[in-house]
């Protein structure tokens, strides 16, 4: 007789547990429009009953493809309370990868914003969703009333919810159940989604809130808003940021894209307390302070506590932010396979620029050799964690799965270095992985598509460095005999083919590419031509 688990846990009790408690208290923030709890909760379960109608029900995939907008807050939270899988993909997806997507992690559904006819979001999602018949239901979120349009087969979101009631019993899903899935290539090869339980995503919010909570319950006002310029596809935006703030209670403001005047108005007309960047914003907002004059008292006198990840953040830049904004830095890490928050430099202990802190609570972090054996303090070795935040593993990918969760440690490729006191410095990162102003680009996925140009016959893609985004994408390209084609040329039908952060911005033809014995590329060499 097998007896069900009364456990269960589902991320949507974030939201709902605020809904019942504090309805009226602001939720989400975006230009003039403004949701309570009780709006957002409502607004979830019209469309959560609306996707039942059609047939989408709990394990279902679901992608979903948004801006910092309240509809990806909307649709993130109905997905979850269906029990359904939320799939976000990223907004600069062109169709080949969306399809790619689609296809890969078996979305029953997908939704997507559209925010007019002068942006081609909605187009390229209509080319993919052509391609990928299992995806049954295609959903068109538009911005406005102004900019509805039918897009043929698709439905619109307002005929979705059109008669829907606004109360949902969300679905009894158990701890272990996957809740979301984020797209990661891990160190090479084509994306795979790590897939993270409800339990994952549940404490890594928790622990997230904790970590600058002792600062924000110090608040005066009453109310902690948390700005949002990271993107919400993006794993810090979406678990250290979105669900962490809600969690607590407090709300999200939303910028759909990043831009440093905005930004600053923002954290001025909404008295922001608490805001996460990765360096090249921290490093915008600075120049664009500095060139403008403009007057940071106001800031600083709300914000109270500021996050960093994605990429390491130079003690130059973050120094002068404290100084310049009147805020304490704290500089973390992660991973989208660990939920993503792994280690942070904490509020009650100081701060040590050049590292990313310590464990998360509940986390284990270590540094091994290559048999995975714990090196000592000061000796540099493979980061691996284990803890509630690492994923269950990679969709339909066992080998990959076994690969990377070996021993019962998540081995990250991330060469680390712990000092006498734990604090965590990342000395070195996967081999040939990209950093591009906090995204992270796979050089593998853009070889294998730069090399189905007819006049491509060897290409091999490095990071150059780079002193806004900290490294530009290079390809360096062996022609086929007797085809031409120039740089301008291949980098236009590049940015055809690749999301604009991953699309080469310069190429460098060559007659041949450094080549070891065993036949592989290279790439140290070429890295070490354009260091």
């Amino acid at each position: 007789m097998t007896v069900q688990s009364a456990t269960t846990l589902n991320l949507a009790s974030i939201i709902e547990q605020h809904a019942a408690k504090r309805p009226e208290r602001d939720a989400v923030i975006c230009g003039g429009v403004r949701l309570t709890f009780r709006d957002l909760d409502r607004a979830a379960n019209r469309l959560a009953n609306g996707l039942l109608a059609r047939g989408v029900t709990a394990g279902d995939h679901v992608a979903l493809t948004a801006p910092n907008v309240p509809a990806f807050v909307t649709s993130y939270f109905a997905i979850l309370k269906l029990g359904a899988v939320v799939v976000p993909l990223n907004v600069l997806f062109k169709p080949r990868e969306i399809a790619y997507h689609l296809r890969d992690c078996d979305a029953r559904a997908f939704l997507c914003f559209d925010p007019g006819p002068s942006l081609p979001l909605i187009d390229m999602a209509k080319a993919a969703v052509e391609v990928v018949p299992s995806c049954a239901h295609f959903v068109t979120m538009p911005a406005s009333a102004e900019v509805r349009r039918d897009v043929e087969g698709s439905i619109g979101l307002d005929a979705l919810i059109e008669g829907q009631p606004d109360t949902f019993e969300t679905h009894r899903t158990l701890p272990d159940d996957t809740a979301v899935m984020l797209y990661t290539s891990g160190t090479t090869g084509q994306p795979k989604g790590a897939e993270l339980s409800h339990m994952n995503m549940v404490f890594n919010a928790m622990v997230a809130r904790l970590l600058v909570t002792a600062v924000l319950d110090n608040s005066t006002e009453g109310r902690n808003a948390s700005l949002v310029t990271l993107p919400l596809f993006h794993s810090t935006g979406q678990s250290a940021q979105m669900n962490a703030t809600l969690f607590g209670g407090d709300p999200i403001v939303l910028l759909p894209r990043f831009d440093p005047a905005a930004t600053i108005e923002t954290m001025h007309r909404e008295r922001i307390a608490h805001w996460v960047g990765v360096p090249t914003m921290y490093w915008s907002l600075l120049q664009y302070a500095r060139e403008n004059h403009v007057d940071t008292s106001g800031i600083a006198k709300h914000l109270r506590v500021a996050c960093s990840g994605g990429a390491p953040m130079p003690v130059a830049v973050m120094t002068e932010f404290e100084k310049t904004f009147g805020v304490r830095v704290l500089e973390g890490y992660g991973l989208s396979e660990t939920s993503p928050v792994a280690a942070f430099n904490h509020l009650d202990r100081p701060s040590r620029p050049g590292t990313v802190g310590q464990p998360l609570f509940g986390v284990e972090i270590r540094c091994v050799d290559d048999s995975d054996l714990p090196v000592k303090p000061g000796e540099r070795g493979e980061v691996v964690i284990r803890g509630h935040n690492i994923m269950k593993g990679y969709y339909k990918r066992p080998d990959a799965t076994a690969e990377a969760m070996r021993n019962g440690w998540f081995h990250t490729g991330d060469i680390g270095v712990f000092d006498e006191d734990g604090y965590l410095a990342i000395v070195d990162r996967k081999k040939d992985m990209i950093l591009h102003g906090g995204f992270n680009v796979y050089p593998r996925e853009l070889e294998e598509v730069i090399m189905t140009h007819p006049a491509v016959s060897l290409v091999a893609v490095v990071g150059v460095p780079d002193p806004k985004y900290g490294e530009e994408v290079k390809a360096f390209v062996v022609k086929r005999p007797g085809v031409e084609v120039s740089e301008e040329e291949l980098l236009n039908w590049c940015g055809t083919q690749f999301a604009s952060y991953k699309t080469p911005r310069m190429i460098e033809f060559r007659e041949t590419l450094p080549i070891s014995p065993t036949g592989k590329i290279l790439k140290r060499e070429l890295r070490q031509e354009t260091a």
